[in-house]
Parts: structure tokens; sequence; C-alpha cells
């Protein structure tokens, strides 16, 4: 779900060539970007001749060759355990996407292939066996990747922040709300993506989110925010009915603290104050060096893997090393040992 903060933000819409450095790129997320919409025309995700599904190692080996190609250089952060107080959204989410899964099977009896694509995607699960080919395929690429202790969020903000990284990637709100200097959105999202269930398209380009500049605009501070955030819900609570992000704002100026807040609204937020402190105090830490270390490709073993176990196309696959690697689509090892 996120923190749905947006409408009070200010953003700055930019190219993939604006972009430059290296980001903290949120896995989960995008895992489940590529999951939900690389897909085929009846919504079943694109599979091997095994049946394997393979969604997830495309949108990652080539969204990460683009990446590369613009001088972009993603460490991606994988979430580790969550929070107790994420129970409750965990089984809401999981119950969502069983009710979804039984309308694609509604669906698929009828031969609705639109609705087969809507709940198709919205039943998407991450199996942990797609995390650890995951995790296999960065390793392969020579791409580091990082392993949270709780949030992936809050990791990549204290990464971001920290200056171990220039700015966090995610399509959420939270790593702002964890103090993420600068937020990225919409990282090599670009052109115009189709509307669920309308025959309408939208352009997309990446978002630009800065803290200081947001807090400056609202004349709040990062703990004001976070009060912000709670009135309207986060994963951790549901938040106080029929309070936006707006309307949350106004009484975070108006009250001095969130004990009055809630007592103004005669809201009941149990436990809020263990929510602020897992964004005021997440468990992060920083990541060794050695472990944010980019290294050339391991080209037989991607060749091996991509194209002759999991069946994708040999010239796709050179040609994304090509441009993400900048060597020449024949270059054998030892050329792009030196891409470093």
């Amino acid at each position: 779900m996120g923190v749905k903060i947006d409408g009070i933000l200010t953003k700055h819409e930019c190219t993939l060539e604006e972009i430059k450095g290296t980001v903290a790129v949120d896995a989960f997320n995008v895992l489940y970007q590529f999951l939900t919409t690389i897909r085929q025309r009846d919504g079943t995700p694109l599979m091997d001749a095994e049946g394997r599904v393979t969604s997830h190692l495309s949108g990652l080996f080539y969204r990460t060759c683009n990446l590369l190609e613009r001088g972009i250089k993603p460490v991606y952060v994988f979430d580790g355990k969550p929070s107790l107080l994420k129970e409750n959204t965990i089984m809401e989410r999981s119950e969502r996407k069983q009710d979804a899964l039984e309308k694609f099977r509604k669906a698929e009896k009828v031969g609705d292939e639109e609705g087969m694509r809507t709940y198709s995607a919205q039943s998407v699960r991450l199996e942990s066996h797609m995390i650890a080919e995951s995790k296999e395929l960065l390793g392969m690429m020579g791409i580091p990747w990082i392993q949270a202790s709780t949030e992936a969020e809050a990791q990549c903000a204290h990464m971001s922040s920290a200056g171990i990284t220039d700015s966090a990637a995610s399509q959420d709100f939270d790593s702002l709300i964890f103090g993420a200097n600068i937020l990225i959105r919409n990282l090599a999202i670009s052109g115009r993506r189709k509307l669920p269930r309308k025959n309408e398209t939208v352009e997309v380009l990446p978002e630009r989110y800065f803290l200081a500049e947001n807090l400056d605009a609202l004349k709040i501070t990062r703990q004001q925010l976070i009060w912000v955030a709670l009135l309207c819900g986060t994963d951790f609570d549901k938040g106080v009915f029929g309070i936006g992000a707006k309307k949350g704002l106004k009484l975070v100026r108006e009250y001095s603290s969130f004990e009055q807040i809630l007592e103004a609204t005669k809201a009941d937020i149990p436990r809020w104050k263990e929510i602020e402190n897992i964004f005021l105090h997440p468990d992060v830490f920083d990541p060794p060096a050695e472990s944010l270390r980019f290294s050339p490709p391991q080209v037989d073993a991607l060749m091996d893997y991509m194209c002759e176990q999991r069946g994708f196309s040999q010239e796709r696959v050179q040609s994304a090393l090509s441009r993400g690697y900048k060597v020449p689509e024949d270059a054998n090892q030892s050329a792009l040992s030196k891409w470093m």
C-alpha cells in the first residue's frame, strides 16, 4: 500500500539521463512491478519451456542494463523480516490476492481476457525461489545487492541520507518518511502506460522528490511528516478514516503534539508511538564497502542461464549486455573485465 502523501508533495519530472550516480533500489517493489506488468495477452506471466515464471528475471535483467546504459548504478535492497506491526497488512494483502485469484479463474472460464489480465496481476505473489533467482542473476551481472534487516525502504533511505548512495528508488513514499534525501519514482519507466480496464494511456516519466525541499515548503519537520503519514495510514496501521494528506497536514500545523491531534479528532491509533519510532529509528546499517562493489558480468554464465536454461533470446541478451556495459556485442570476458 505505502504511505499516500503525494497530494502534498512537490515532484520534479525528469528523464533517465538526468538521474546519475548510485541508487538504492527497493528490490521487492520492482520485482512486484515486473511480475505484475510483464505478462502475456491472457494475463499469465512469462514462462520458460518448463513452465517456470521468468517475468521477474526479464524485468530485472533488461531494466538493470537499461539503467547502466544511462549511467545509473543500482544497488538492490531486499526486505528482511517484517515488523510484527505489519501482520494485519500482510494478512489483508494475502486475502486480496486470494480473492483476485478466484476472480481470475472465473474470468478464465468465460474467456474474459481483460478480466484475466487485471485479476492475474492483482493475484501476484513473490515466491522465495524468485527472490533467490533474482539474487543469483544480480550476482552474475556484477550488480551489488543488500539484505535489509527489516524494511528495504528504510535501508534504502538510510543509504541515501548517509551518502552511501546518491538517492533511493521506490514507487512508494515510505522512503521519504524514513528520511531519504532524494526519492526517485518511475525509475526506468517511461513512455505511456495503459490504465487498467480502460482504453486510455497516460504518459509516465521518472519523478524526483527532495526531502529538504518538501519539508521547507510544507513548513514542517520530518517528525511532523511522519504524523501526517500516521493519520493517512501506513503499512503498520490504517490511520484515521476520512483524513487524507491535506487534512492531515492542516492538523499537524495546527497542533503541537500528536496526542493533541488524536484528542481533537477523537481518533484512536493505539500503537502510534511504536510506529513513529519505526520511522524515526529504523533497524538499518552501513553495508561493508566490499558489498557495494560493481564487478564485470559473468558473460558465459549469464548466456547459459538466461538463454539455455530460461529460454531468453540470445540476440536480445547480448544486445542488452553490450548497451549496458558499453562493450561490443562480440566482446569476450576479458574485454568486459575492463568495464569498471
